[in-house]
């Protein structure tokens, strides 16, 4: 076991789903996306999860989640945009090949929408979209051997970017 290709990172909207399918179509191998691994295991959506049982419960559900992932999985990783809260979850990256995509929040809003069911943007998103980054933002950087700018650019460019900076190697 050799761990995973990549792993992504970001906040919501940064689009590490579509990004990692990309990457992951090109280089033959599957994607595992840790917020449906952990709707799997709740048997619920994650806005349920946070309203019902509460962040901690969710925040719990994802470390196993991200475990998992980390030490099963050896394609394509999209991590959850709190994964990187946690300190154990950051151990985990350590030496992994992570990258951060980094949105602005024009491109955040425009994406995720400021309808969509995210919990933790649910009340003034754009405020909270600015103060979850504030906070999430070094975390992101620390864990990350690649940072790629997602500002106006398509998905494919993002993923050719991502390709070339961590040298993958289609299958």
């Amino acid at each position: 076991m050799t761990g995973p290709a990549a792993v992504l990172v970001g906040p919501p909207g940064a689009g590490k789903t579509t990004v990692g399918t990309l990457l992951a179509d090109r280089l033959g191998l599957p994607l595992r996306d840790t917020d449906a691994d952990i709707e799997q295991l709740a048997g619920k959506a994650i806005p349920e999860i946070f309203y019902a049982e509460g962040e901690e419960r969710f925040r719990a559900w994802e470390r196993e989640a991200v475990r998992a992932a980390l030490e099963e999985h050896e394609g394509i990783v999209s991590l959850g945009g709190g994964a990187v809260l946690d300190a154990g979850n950051r151990a985990r990256l350590a030496g992994l090949p992570v990258v951060f995509l980094d949105v602005a929040l024009a491109d955040a809003v425009r994406r995720v929408g400021l309808d969509a069911p995210r919990p933790l943007l649910a009340v003034n998103p754009r405020q909270q979209w600015r103060t979850l980054m504030e906070h999430r933002r070094p975390l992101y950087t620390e864990v990350a051997r690649v940072v790629v700018s997602t500002e106006g650019r398509s998905p494919e460019e993002v993923a050719r970017t991502v390709f070339d900076a961590l040298e993958l190697r289609t299958a």
